[in-house]
């Protein structure tokens, strides 16, 4: 946030250190890495407290070592090759060892708004498919807040509460993928009605969407609408909302020992404080680094002294951040020795939608994540664009609504089927091929030919994956096939065979594979596969089947998402020196 005043790298240093130990009155003391040995002798020789120098003495939190370690007195190395996985059993284990006292305390660590806050006019909900799989989205909201604790890290006096970042989440239904999609805060969009603290609503209008979290002007701000806004804009229907402050984002870096983050250039006091009018100290190097607490708050909300010191670049910085973070959770696993202060830090200061109002439904919903690869876990901006009129920005369309279409419909950024529901290609295209043997000519079914003909397959019914068992078969075929989404009708019962004058040929070798198909000619080029219900009902997929995360009847985006999203997209395992900025300057 620009001009925020006396901003100091030196402030908030002291922020609470996740799982302290509070004595005898409740509290639970960190875990110690080093075995029970080690965690007694340290108690007895230092009362049960923790050295927090940074030297890497033996109960300091992170420390890793042995028994052999401890014995030998020798100082532990910080990165141990073996560590002992957790499983979600083994956590449930620990938490029943201390009689509860670990969970009763996350529990009471977390808040959550009230549920009637949420706006009653939403879009529906996604629909679970015949296996069980759905989607998930899950808006996440980092707070700007000044109030309690977090007015010495966020620098300035300024009462109330911003949100700095805003991601919204989509895990895909096979949650094997996952995308979150940055919303500017300087947006242009309409807020609808939301609740006060004072129990009225308000009448809506438009405004930044930063604007929405401001809403009552109270120093926890006002997450549904947030979350109202978003349902608004997108269309999609958020199943949960989490909120981490200045606090809780600090100690969650600092009970992961740090994120790994690259700089273009290096970073100094009059960056991070405008108003300080001068360079000031080096806060930040150029280059590769970890930063955890004030600094990994720096490098998040620091928007000048790189590019052109707009929120684009901030974001591109934050999406770089969540990404290490995510890379850096998910090598270290489920140990307790991570698992536990990382949960404490987070749920100190953490926010949430009625339905994570609790540590076993945070710690459910954090252990359906665990089969995300980090390729598959992708980041992007919404399309947007700067106005003409003001320094502010507007949403790009259709381009915007395209991206949120294939949320619906549960298409990944590069164009995958992920509704988890997935055709076994193998079997599909056996039993297709089966179906289509007494009027398939033998070209038809492997002709080395056919790899030059391209087909777009775009599925002309409710039923789930029809589009991708008939891509599967096509190339089974050995044509160059690819799965384009959902035609603009829904109601084709005959599956047909759209082509333009030059390729009649093609097009009859592969309305071959789809017996009863119709053959049409068009003035769009090459050649179209828009799968009916007689395709549906011959693979034993129904007609009426609806897709998950998309509504009944609704219409998803039959091409593929403009490249303005596509190219700029970032996956979690990418450099993470690569696109950290926006505009000239760094």
């Amino acid at each position: 946030m620009a001009g925020r005043r006396g901003e100091s790298p030196a402030q908030g240093e002291g922020a609470p250190e996740a799982l302290p130990a509070e004595g005898a009155a409740g509290g639970v003391p960190a875990p110690r890495s080093g075995g029970r040995a080690e965690a007694r002798r340290a108690a007895q020789s230092k009362g049960g407290g923790r050295a927090d120098d940074g030297s890497g003495a033996p109960g300091s939190p992170g420390t890793p070592g042995g028994r052999a370690a401890a014995r030998r007195g020798a100082k532990p190395k910080k990165n141990v090759k073996k560590i002992v996985a957790w499983s979600a059993a083994g956590v449930l284990v620990l938490i029943a060892g201390t009689g509860g006292a670990i969970y009763y305390k996350l529990n009471a660590n977390i808040k959550s708004f009230d549920a009637d806050a949420i706006a009653t006019d939403r879009p529906p909900e996604a629909k679970a498919d015949a296996d069980g799989n759905k989607p998930v989205n899950v808006l996440l909201i980092g707070s700007d807040s000044r109030g309690g604790n977090n007015s010495d890290l966020g620098g300035g006096e300024d009462g109330g509460a911003r949100s700095d970042t805003t991601i919204l989440l989509h895990v895909y239904a096979d949650h094997k993928h996952a995308v979150g999609i940055s919303i500017p805060r300087n947006t242009i969009v309409p807020i609808p009605s939301c609740k006060l603290p004072n129990g009225k609503w308000t009448k809506g209008g438009n405004d930044l969407f930063n604007a929405a979290f401001s809403v009552g002007g109270s120093d926890s701000g006002n997450p549904a609408c947030t979350q109202n806004t978003v349902e608004k804009v997108t269309g999609i229907r958020v199943d949960h909302t989490m909120v981490v402050d200045f606090n809780g984002f600090s100690a969650m870096t600092k009970a992961v020992n740090g994120v790994d983050v690259c700089l273009p250039k290096a970073i100094y006091e009059g960056d991070i404080n405008p108003n300080l009018h001068k360079k000031g100290n080096l806060v930040l190097p150029q280059g590769k680094q970890s930063v955890e607490g004030q600094q990994a708050l720096d490098y998040v909300r620091l928007r000048h002294g790189i590019g052109d010191g707009s929120d684009i670049g901030r974001m591109k910085r934050q999406q770089a951040f969540m990404s290490s973070l995510a890379s850096k959770m998910k090598s270290q696993g489920l140990s307790p020795t991570t698992l536990l202060p990382l949960a404490d830090a987070a749920t100190k200061s953490l926010t949430v939608d009625p339905g994570l109002n609790s540590a076993d439904k945070l710690l459910s919903f954090g252990l359906s994540l665990k089969n995300i690869d980090m390729h598959d876990l992708k980041f992007v901006t919404a399309p947007w664009r700067y106005r003409t009129q003001d320094a502010n920005i507007d949403l790009v369309q259709p381009d915007a609504n395209k991206l949120w279409d294939a949320l619906k419909a549960d298409q990944t950024i590069d164009g995958q089927n992920a509704t988890g529901q997935q055709p076994d290609a193998a079997a599909s295209s056996s039993a297709a091929a089966q179906q289509a043997a007494p009027s398939t000519p033998a070209t038809a079914a492997g002709d080395a030919s056919n790899a030059s003909v391209k087909v777009a397959v775009y599925n002309g019914t409710l039923a789930n994956g029809l589009a991708g068992k008939a891509t599967e078969l096509l190339k089974g075929a050995k044509f160059s096939a690819s799965t384009s989404g959902q035609a603009a009708s829904t109601k084709y019962k005959t599956t047909t065979i759209e082509y333009s004058s030059s390729q009649k040929a093609n097009a009859e070798k592969v309305a071959a594979l789809f017996p009863g198909a119709s053959l049409e000619p068009s003035s769009a080029r090459g050649i179209s596969v828009i799968v009916g219900q007689d395709f549906a009902a011959a693979n034993g997929m129904g007609a009426g089947a609806p897709t998950a995360g998309a509504t009944p009847g609704a219409q998803t985006p039959p091409q593929p998402l403009p490249t303005t999203v596509t190219n700029d997209a970032r996956s979690a395992d990418d450099d993470i020196c690569a696109n950290t900025t926006y505009g000239s300057g760094g």
